[in-house]
């Protein structure tokens, strides 16, 4: 009972502070929407598509040609854009200048020449020496492909169909042939079941991985438990030189209350901060948090346990307010970097992912990201919080050891 009244107490200094606030909710919450924001946003609008522009020139405006740039529409590499302007010069002054990655000319007569089972080239204009150029040809070549098969399929049915039973006219066998590629397209795009191949940290969801806020959410959440450690490892410097510690002991309450009270207002304060940052996210944000309540209810669990352990341990070693803040902000950002809340992981080297992975920030971070990314559930979770237990119990280890009452 003492050391929840002194954990109470802590808590009541903590928050009497108005930069409390501004650490635990506030900032988290800004920069929140500025890192998401900086990274696409909630997605899928032209102002934050960030695939590769590219200009089509239909001289053919026939059903094929039409299909041609559905495909290039759907590509997750390359934008078909119209442009004023369809002269081929202009078109490759702006691939030199870098203002367009490619351009295509679909030559007049395509859809014909296809159907009749004659082949034709589409003219290509891209600087193949550049990423952005490769980058762009694959995109062009990955629809091509797909119109071919596509054709043929429809092809092959309509000879099938004709032989069973006769097309009574061309405009019969047109309708046919363009059902069924319409069916071959469909059937391209809703396969009848789907490989996935993923390494951890892979998202597996597109239409999740669109949410920029799904990585800045957590990536946030945890590096400000970090900074706001500040106030509450203050907390415990300032009692040591003021002496209230030395008071407490002369009272019936132990070290090993006095301690486990700090590191109970602590949790309390971190937790109360994710639920908030959470709720906040998954109703304002569309972050899905709640897709697999008891894995974020562990995770974050586990995360407020790891942070408040090293509030101990902060709280133990500066010997004033000052290094308090130095304790806290160098570690925040020291650990936020390699952890990946800044920047995902698995967009760095495989060097780096590793060295990230000594760290608990990035532990927290596949925690978070498993649920409200890759759709996983509970299972996903367990080695994550496993870890973060065992940061958590090595700073409660080191907190204990340096934990010392004498005034400063």
């Amino acid at each position: 009972m003492r050391m929840l009244h002194l954990a109470l107490k802590d808590l009541l200094q903590i928050f009497r502070d108005w930069k409390s606030f501004l650490f635990l909710l506030i900032m988290p919450m800004l920069f929140t929407l500025v890192f998401g924001f900086a990274f696409g946003g909630l997605g899928g609008t032209e102002e934050n598509d960030s695939r590769l522009l590219v200009s089509i020139i239909d001289n053919d405006q026939q059903f094929i040609s039409q299909v041609l740039i559905g495909l290039l529409e759907k590509s997750p590499d390359i934008r078909p854009v119209a442009l004023e302007s369809t002269t081929q010069a202009d078109i490759e002054t702006m691939v030199t200048d870098d203002e367009l990655a490619a351009a295509i000319i679909i030559p007049a007569g395509y859809s014909e020449t296809l159907t009749a089972g004659e082949k034709i080239r589409l003219t290509t204009i891209l600087k193949e020496e550049t990423t952005g150029g490769i980058t762009a040809q694959n995109g062009i070549q990955t629809a091509l492909n797909r119109l071919l098969a596509a054709l043929q399929a429809a092809e092959f049915s309509a000879s099938v169909q004709h032989q069973t039973t006769p097309f009574e006219n061309k405009t019969q066998r047109q309708a046919f042939f363009k059902q069924s590629m319409e069916l071959a397209l469909t059937k391209w795009e809703q396969p009848a079941f789907t490989v996935i191949a993923t390494q951890p940290g892979t998202p597996t969801d597109q239409t999740e991985s669109e949410n920029a806020f799904t990585h800045s959410s957590p990536g946030m959440m945890v590096q400000f438990a970090i900074a706001g450690l500040i106030g509450a490892a203050e907390v415990l410097v300032l009692e040591r030189k003021s002496g209230a510690l030395q008071r407490l002991l002369t009272t019936a309450i132990s070290k090993t209350e006095i301690l486990m009270g700090h590191f109970l207002a602590m949790f309390l304060m971190i937790f109360s901060q994710f639920a908030v940052l959470i709720l906040f996210a998954q109703l304002f944000l569309n972050v899905p948090y709640f897709s697999a309540p008891l894995a974020t209810l562990l995770i974050t669990v586990t995360t407020s346990l790891f942070a408040a352990s090293m509030g101990l341990l902060i709280g133990t070693l500066a010997k004033t307010p000052e290094q308090t803040v130095v304790y806290s902000l160098i570690p925040m950002f020291i650990l936020s970097g390699l952890g990946g809340a800044w920047v995902p992981l698995e967009f760095t080297s495989k060097t780096f992912q590793t060295i990230g992975h000594l760290t608990p920030v990035a532990w927290a971070m596949d925690g978070f990201q498993n649920i409200i990314l890759r759709g996983l559930g509970l299972p996903s979770v367990l080695l994550p919080a496993a870890v973060l237990l065992g940061f958590a119990a090595a700073c409660f280890g080191m907190a204990t050891w340096r934990f010392k009452v004498t005034q400063v």
